[in-house]
């Protein structure tokens, strides 16, 4: 876990939360060079129905590959300025996925270094509402797995904890699926 921030930097962030924001807006981000803010989703739909008509196979996870960094993750983004992390979360689903969607419980924030700088990505469980993939500048592709293929299709570790933090809010548990 050397990519996480120490629980003690966790506890002094450079950024506080003003409740007359509105939930969850950060009413600042502090001086240059301080925490980058970003927020991101778990995108999935219910699986298949089996064969057997009865039940339905596990769900699939929506994972997007970022051009600029050959990688695949899930769908986040930087806060805008003044933005509350639901709003950026909505929009950079619907800017990287083509999607709209409904959040749905909040799942664990990462913390780790980009560009020498700590970051916080907070992520929400999030089902699609209409809408459609098409490729843009930052993804070319976006897939729909089952949660093995999508463990194994991440390409960092830190992603892979938040797709299991998923499945435990489903009942799915955090047993390698």
């Amino acid at each position: 876990m050397g990519d996480r921030l120490t629980p003690a930097r966790r506890a002094a962030p450079e950024y506080r939360y003003d409740p007359g924001a509105g939930a969850g807006t950060p009413a600042r981000r502090g001086p240059a060079g301080s925490t980058i803010l970003a927020a991101g989703a778990v995108l999935w739909v219910p699986g298949p129905v089996a064969k057997d008509g009865l039940r339905r196979k596990k769900p699939r996870i929506a994972l997007v590959h970022r051009p600029k960094y050959d990688d695949w993750s899930l769908p986040k983004g930087k806060l805008e300025p003044g933005e509350g992390w639901r709003a950026a979360v909505l929009r950079e689903v619907r800017e990287e996925t083509g999607f709209d969607c409904l959040l749905g419980v909040e799942l664990p924030a990462q913390h780790y270094r980009a560009s020498g700088r700590p970051k916080e990505v907070r992520y929400w469980a999030a089902v699609p509402t209409g809408g459609a993939f098409a490729p843009n500048r930052e993804v070319d592709r976006l897939e729909w797995l089952p949660p093995r293929k999508a463990r194994e299709r991440l390409t960092h570790a830190r992603d892979r904890e938040v797709v299991d933090a998923l499945l435990e809010s489903l009942g799915k548990g955090v047993r390698r699926l």
